[in-house]
């Protein structure tokens, strides 16, 4: 073999070499560069959730103080509701009090008023002897109604008049006229309390007991 042929050899040796070393080059290549996609694909997918499970937090978060804010108008507007409710049925109820003092200014009406009151208290007793308690100012005129409403009594039963025994302890007196003093201190639109002779049994007919009996069955309404 001359030095020809010696030279044409390596050089086929070169190439071949050359060659394989291109292809591996080539698929390092492409090896890396799929490895490269799949790589950056799984990052963005990752960052795709991350952002996606963000997003969903602060959606619920929202929604949370929405309904919360939702919450606190309803409440908010709840109190309102309440609030002017209150203030009218106060509003009526200060009305009625003030009705109540201008029957005291009716002698005739108010004296029938109260003999019915003591009427029907004994009705409701129906006991032999009771003991009456009235305000101050109206002493003499419960003084002038007893036997009547005694009298009126019996017949209804056909018993004995019962006793009735005024009480020198006596309801609050009227309320003022001008009724700013309502709140401050006791007061008695009028009517009469009524108790058994051992104390047991105590029926409150007042006014003011019977305004209150008529609101909490009017309240709904």
């Amino acid at each position: 073999m001359n030095d020809g042929d010696v030279s044409k050899q390596i050089q086929q040796m070169v190439r071949f070499i050359r060659q394989e070393a291109e292809e591996k080059a080539n698929e390092i290549s492409v090896s890396a560069e799929e490895e490269f996609n799949i790589e950056k694909l799984q990052i963005v997918e990752a960052e795709r959730r991350k952002i996606k499970q963000e997003y969903e937090r602060k959606a619920k978060q929202v929604e949370i103080r929405k309904k919360i804010e939702y919450s606190m108008q309803l409440n908010a507007s709840r109190i309102k509701v309440l609030q002017g409710q209150e203030e009218l049925v106060n509003s009526i109820k200060e009305s009625a009090r003030k009705e109540l003092q201008r029957l005291g200014t009716d002698k005739r009406g108010y004296k029938n008023l109260v003999k019915a009151l003591v009427v029907q208290s004994l009705v409701r007793l129906r006991e032999p002897s009771v003991l009456l308690r009235c305000r101050e100012v109206d002493r003499k005129l419960v003084e002038t109604i007893i036997d009547e409403a005694k009298r009126e009594y019996a017949e209804k039963f056909n018993v004995p008049p019962p006793k009735i025994v005024i009480d020198s302890v006596y309801l609050p007196p009227p309320p003022p006229a001008n009724g700013d003093e309502f709140a401050h201190q006791p007061y008695c639109s009028g009517g009469v309390v009524l108790a058994s002779e051992d104390g047991k049994i105590v029926l409150e007919n007042t006014l003011d007991a019977r305004l209150e009996v008529a609101f909490k069955q009017k309240l709904p309404e």
